[in-house]
């Protein structure tokens, strides 16, 4: 049709409705589930080949952790030297150490000790760091200033200088929690710098004034409100951050300031395996090979999460 309140040959044409089929195509299905973040994530984590590879990895290290005598009847500390060196045989794949022990044993109960203590100093590390910077972030003024100096002060010492000093100060009576606990004291700075980053975003949002619109107070808005939607940085970084306390705890005992030499651990007998290495190398070479691939298990995994959560991350 014409519209007739125009000028000589200004007139438009307007297309009845019903020959319009853009209505079809931007219409919006009202029966769709509600769509998040979190969902989205789900979804694409279920189509990346990197996640489905590295979970079936760290499902199956897992379940080496937690039932180790599903896959050996031996006893990793039954050692004796008329073994010393032996190669493989039957009942032992990976032969004997220079000690006499079983290597297999060793890296299967190995498993334990070294997922335990990553899985216990990231969990103390990402509730250190957050509850840290999430305070910092939201409150902001002299706290955050008092909060953020104090974490530059423990980011400028390097985590394994600063493990091993206070580790050497209290070697007495090593034990799995004395090493978590060492982690976490030096490794909560950069959870913190990404806790404070995602608050301060989060709490110029439009839910944070609404929700102080209606009454809530300072520190509701910061635990039921703003630190739920700040957790996918904070998840990033505690993935990824997983696998480098698994290194850390291996080069802590290799270096001999770690867990005592009765705690069964990767780094522990890699450090034993020094003294072979020239005679019999595969002695080093299977914690070796135990650890990298349970870190690479996890870095794969961290990179997926990140991938995922943070799409804009990804590289073109």
């Amino acid at each position: 049709m014409t519209d007739m309140t125009t000028l000589p040959g200004q007139e438009r044409y307007v297309a009845p409705l019903d020959e319009t089929p853009l209505q079809d195509v931007d219409k919006v299905d009202e029966n769709a589930p509600a769509s998040s973040m979190w969902a989205d994530a789900w979804r694409t984590l279920r189509r990346n080949p990197m996640f489905i590879i590295s979970g079936l990895l760290i499902v199956f290290i897992v379940i080496v952790a937690l039932f180790p005598a599903l896959f050996t009847k031996q006893n990793p500390n039954y050692c004796t030297l008329e073994n010393s060196l032996a190669p493989a045989s039957a009942g032992h794949p990976m032969g004997f150490d220079f000690q006499g022990c079983d290597v297999y044993t060793r890296v299967v109960y190995g498993t334990r000790t070294s997922l335990s203590v990553g899985l216990c100093a990231t969990i103390l590390v990402v509730l250190l760091g957050t509850i840290i910077g999430a305070i910092a972030g939201f409150f902001g003024g002299w706290i955050d200033s008092v909060l953020s100096r104090l974490t530059d002060i423990f980011l400028a010492l390097p985590i394994l200088l600063g493990a091993i000093v206070v580790l050497q100060m209290f070697k007495t009576n090593s034990s799995i929690w004395k090493i978590v606990l060492v982690m976490a004291l030096f490794g909560w700075t950069s959870t913190a710098r990404i806790a404070r980053g995602a608050v301060m975003e989060a709490k110029n949002l439009e839910f944070n004034t609404a929700s102080t619109a209606l009454g809530s107070s300072p520190m509701r808005n910061l635990f039921r409100h703003i630190l739920p939607n700040s957790l996918a940085p904070i998840i990033v970084i505690g993935t990824t951050s997983l696998a480098t306390y698994i290194v850390l705890e291996a080069t802590l005992s290799f270096l001999g300031v770690g867990l005592p030499s009765t705690t069964v651990s990767w780094g522990g007998d890699i450090s034993q395996a020094q003294t072979s290495l020239m005679t019999n190398p595969m002695v080093l070479f299977y914690p070796s090979a135990a650890l990298a691939i349970t870190v690479l298990s996890f870095i794969m995994m961290g990179d997926a999460v990140k991938d995922a959560l943070d799409p804009k991350s990804r590289t073109l």
